[in-house]
């Protein structure tokens, strides 16, 4: 259990990214960043551009850690360029993939699978500026599956590892089969 900050929530109902970086963003009229967010079931955050697509179950919500931000290349970066949900400092969510963690802004712990990094894209370098995907390279952050509802809002979180999965967790079932004498 590790007591760390949620900086940013970014809220985004809109693809703004779309096409090719040289052809820009697509404008948006309300603040993508907010106080808050409410978190459903394999479903992400409601309101969401991600939000109940099939596709997007395994990435429905990214977190990414504010210490791994490229802030040499632009001090003013946030969440609407990183186009992540949750910015979280004090913890390098990076090292958590394949373990399902809790989150708890005061609200109830919010169980989240983290399944793979976020891979920075091209985008990276026209919204936050040249070297920034470079810099992004296996600290853009971690894309996860909510496995339970909740609200997240800024502020002091307790964040906690409630599972190990991944190699490490197979590795372990391995040599549990291999000690009690069943062969994989």
């Amino acid at each position: 259990m590790t007591t760390v900050e949620v900086l940013q929530l970014l809220l985004s109902p809109t693809h703004r990214y779309v096409g090719r970086p040289a052809d820009g963003a697509v404008p948006t009229q309300e603040d993508e960043l907010v106080d808050s967010v409410e978190v459903r079931r394999t479903l992400g955050i409601v309101g969401d551009r991600y939000f109940a697509h099939p596709a997007h179950r395994r990435a429905a919500i990214t977190l990414m850690s504010a210490e791994n931000l490229p802030l040499h290349i632009n001090s003013a970066i946030d969440l609407r360029q990183t186009r992540r949900n949750v910015l979280l400092s004090g913890v390098n969510i990076g090292e958590f993939v394949g373990s399902t963690i809790s989150l708890d802004t005061g609200s109830g712990p919010v169980l989240l699978a983290v399944n793979s990094a976020a891979r920075p894209c091209a985008w990276m370098e026209t919204t936050i500026g040249t070297g920034a995907q470079r810099a992004l390279r296996g600290k853009g952050g971690v894309r996860c599956t909510p496995l339970s509802d909740g609200i997240l809002t800024l502020g002091s979180a307790v964040f906690t590892v409630t599972e190990t999965r991944g190699e490490e967790a197979g590795a372990d079932a391995k040599v549990r089969r291999r000690k009690s004498g069943v062969d994989t």
